[in-house]
């Protein structure tokens, strides 16, 4: 059994094996012999320390692991031995003397905070991007200006989860140097900048050496080739849910700041918001609601993009992931309630009918119909299966409904026209629904032999809106000539039920009812028309139907031996035996 120790290296305990312990000390104190110059010997150090901690934290899978013999060899493998360097004012030659060949890192992003105006974002970014910083701090102001100060959002994110450099090493893998000794104690002497303009020169000369040897091959090359293109394509992956997410984001937050939803702003689409919303749930609640249930998946989505471009993201932490899971879910419940309360709303219809009046015609008199308007609630006239929120002469809001239509139904019980208003709404029960198509306000003037029908009506606002329509019913005795004015076309109904008799085309035409149908001999004729049945042309066996056109004469004959379609050109007949054609030609 081997024993443990405890240790803080960097400010991070660790259990290490004992054999492990005693390895990594005589590593330690041999660099420390190694430094012959104790200008910022400490600093190097507490670097290389601190550089070691970060590798141990990569290889520990959870916190009651012990590091053993194993580790600490890959560790020194990184970092390097210390008599691999000269670390003494000779390495700082122009042509290095070491024959150490340092293994290339990837660049990590960090925010740089030494060279920052706010947090460093930018800054740390320009290395990342090998991007000048000026540049995206002018991009950061442009995107902020034109996003309505909603792009800071993602400068917070990147604030919050790119972490800092704060060590030699951090400020090494910032640049995308390799973090070893010899590294680190380039960093401490010359200063950062220094040090980069040498790496550089390190890294040409042995990508320049490894070509020259040929110590790499055509198929190293090729991995390395399709390598670099799988990472391309992964970052580009990451890079568009970024932006995907982010947009979304930043428009779920416009959305909900910049729209009135907190009634900071009033703006006419709150108001027809509110006038559908019938469960009287804040408008704030409803628009909160969606932000996080739309918005929490989303922002994972953009979480998850920045971890595959950046591989040192820090997680926001298991406490974090489940608030915001519990959040989703409570919206998502809030969503599905409010939906059903809306829901509810349309359970039921009722509604209201005026006691027919009568229109003081006689019979043999001409009944003009025609729509009119009013300017302060509709400019034009037509008809509309919605509303519009207008102000009534008191500045009161008031719904303006152009839901109207016109029946015409023939009245058997007199001689006299008369005329009905059916109004209807719909409720989460009877009685609301009546309360609500109580409210409805349509007028109608006679005039002499005219029906003036105004092509709107008015509810109240506070009632809301839920479906309501005005029916004007006109009952017509027998042998009474209608017209209709053309501005009526859209609001007559167009299909025939329940004894309803419909002006729909003849507009604009005088038309007479006879025999419970209203007959127009100056409309134009329809290309196609279905004529009453003929005595000649029935049969007990069968129907024959005849279609006429003004060019041609065609009986249509369904029997118990088939269907048979005969015309001046053509005659078919389809029966058991299949399908017979014959032409004139």
């Amino acid at each position: 059994m081997n024993k443990t120790v405890n240790i803080n290296l960097a400010g991070i305990f660790f259990h290490i094996d004992e054999d492990a312990y005693l390895k990594l000390q005589r590593y330690l104190q041999a660099i420390k012999r190694s430094f012959t110059d104790p200008q910022g010997r400490d600093e190097i150090i507490a670097d290389i320390e601190a550089r070691i901690a970060e590798l141990f934290s990569e290889k520990i899978k959870d916190e009651r692991q012990v590091i053993g013999t194993k580790e600490v060899d890959e560790v020194i493998t990184i970092m390097g031995q210390p008599e691999d360097y000269r670390l003494d004012e000779e390495i700082f030659e122009d042509e290095p003397t070491s024959s150490y060949q340092h293994t290339p890192k990837s660049k990590q992003l960090f925010r740089d905070t030494t060279n920052s105006y706010v947090g460093g974002v930018s800054s740390g970014l320009s290395h990342y991007l090998g991007i000048d910083p000026i540049w995206l701090r002018i991009a950061w102001v442009l995107f902020t200006i034109f996003s309505s100060g909603a792009f800071i959002l993602i400068y917070i994110a990147f604030w919050i989860f790119v972490p800092e450099a704060k060590t030699t090493a951090d400020f090494l893998a910032m640049k995308g140097e390799a973090v070893n000794i010899s590294n680190i104690e380039k960093k401490i002497k010359e200063g950062f900048n220094d040090v980069a303009d040498k790496v550089k020169d390190v890294d040409y000369q042995k990508y320049s050496n490894k070509v020259k040897s040929g110590s790499s091959n055509f198929f190293d090359a090729l991995g390395d080739v399709l390598l670099a293109i799988l990472k391309v394509f992964v970052k580009f992956i990451g890079v568009l849910l970024i932006f995907v997410a982010g947009v979304t984001l930043i428009s779920l937050f416009i959305s909900l700041f910049t729209v009135g939803t907190f009634e900071f702003i009033e703006t006419p689409f709150t108001e027809y918001i509110d006038v559908v919303n019938h469960p009287n749930v804040p408008l704030w609640l409803i628009s909160l609601l969606t932000l996080f249930a739309v918005g929490i998946p989303f922002f994972f989505l953009f979480i998850l993009g920045l971890k595959i471009v950046i591989n040192n993201l820090k997680s926001i932490g298991t406490p974090a992931k489940l608030g915001l899971l519990a959040i989703w879910i409570i919206s998502i419940v809030g969503l599905i309630i409010v939906g059903i309360r809306q829901a509810t709303q349309e359970a039921y219809d009722a509604e209201i009918i005026e006691d027919a009046r009568k229109i003081d015609i006689a019979p043999t008199d001409t009944l003009t119909i025609k729509m009119v308007g009013n300017t302060r609630y509709i400019k034009y006239l037509s008809h509309r299966n919605d509303f519009k929120i207008k102000r009534d002469k008191n500045d009161n809001k008031v719904l303006v409904i152009q839901d109207i239509e016109v029946f015409i139904k023939e009245n058997k019980e007199d001689s006299i026209p008369k005329i009905t208003i059916e109004k209807t709404a719909e409720g989460n029960s009877y009685e609301n629904a009546k309360q609500r198509a109580a409210t409805i306000q349509y007028d109608y003037q006679i005039k002499g032999n005219s029906l003036l029908l105004n092509g709107y009506a008015i509810a109240d606002y506070k009632s809301k809106y839920n479906d309501q329509e005005v029916k004007v019913i006109l009952h017509i005795p027998e042998g009474m000539t209608i017209y209709a004015d053309n501005n009526t076309s859209g609001f007559n109904n167009s299909w025939q039920y329940d004894d309803y008799i419909t002006l729909d085309g003849k507009e604009g035409n005088y038309t007479q009812l006879i025999d419970g149908k209203l007959k127009c001999s100056s409309c134009p004729k329809e290309e196609w028309e279905y004529n009453e049945w003929e005595e000649d042309h029935k049969d007990t066996d069968g129907v024959n139907i005849n279609l006429n056109s003004d060019d041609s004469n065609t009986n249509l004959k369904i029997d118990e031996d088939g269907l048979q379609i005969k015309s001046d050109e053509v005659d078919i007949k389809i029966d058991e035996h299949g399908v017979k054609i014959k032409t004139d030609n």
